[in-house]
């Protein structure tokens, strides 16, 4: 599943491999330092040395507007560092809240929660349904470094609750993500996804980044990140 782009509206996700130079692989690298707390949330100003990276000109960016189509905003970004230090999993599920300004109470926008200092909200689905998710590597990641696992077109289900998320997951039918550093795994935001904790001495970073290629409704804000 190399650069399948064809593929992607159906089965949910996409490797694009060796997107990124060792430079820029290294300059994302170098925004972990040594806080290693799991899901660290960028500011803009911690994204201003990659912001060329990450806007529609750019590598990432431009990954996220090949695949949907038009161009896309980048709405949220996380810091994922797995390590001695910290190591978690994450069972099988679907992200289904998004990063705003400031609360605007909305028909459908519920469950208001401040994660890492930032507002999010849960969306209707057809918010997240045209989203999608780029995950850049840093390091390589094996079956020993807790690579993403994802059941590929699940996004095209709607939300789901926890036991149609473990009926699917019983079925075993799910694509495990490897990768190189310079790798770029783009999934569908909606699609189901788990990951375990890593098994092996090091570290797995990633930078995650949401993108989508809307606006929110009656004066509601994304948390912009450029």
């Amino acid at each position: 599943m190399t650069r399948d782009v064809d593929a992607f509206p159906e089965l949910g996700a996409c490797r694009f491999s060796a997107i990124l130079q060792a430079s820029d692989v290294a300059r994302i690298g170098a925004l972990f330092g040594t806080d290693r707390r799991p899901g660290k949330r960028l500011s803009r100003h911690a994204l201003r040395g990659i912001a060329d990276l990450i806007r529609n000109s750019g590598p990432i960016g431009g990954v996220a507007g090949e695949l949907l189509g038009a161009p896309a905003q980048p709405v949220r970004a996380l810091l994922l560092d797995k390590s001695d230090a910290a190591n978690w999993s994450l069972g099988w599920h679907q992200d289904r809240t998004i990063a705003v300004k400031e609360r605007i109470d909305l028909p459908g926008f519920d469950a208001w929660s401040v994660k890492a200092g930032q507002l999010h909200v849960q969306p209707p689905h057809h918010i997240t349904a045209r989203m999608i998710t780029l995950r850049v590597h840093v390091d390589a990641v094996d079956a020993h470094n807790a690579p993403l696992q994802i059941i590929p077109a699940s996004h095209r289900l709607g939300r789901l609750d926890n036991s149609a998320i473990e009926k699917l997951a019983s079925e075993g039918k799910s694509l495990t993500c490897f990768a190189d550093p310079g790798d770029i795994w783009a999934y569908a935001t909606a699609i189901v996804h788990a990951s375990a904790a890593r098994s092996s001495a090091g570290r797995r970073r990633v930078l995650q980044v949401d993108y989508s290629p809307d606006d929110l409704p009656s004066g509601l804000q994304w948390a912009s990140l450029l």
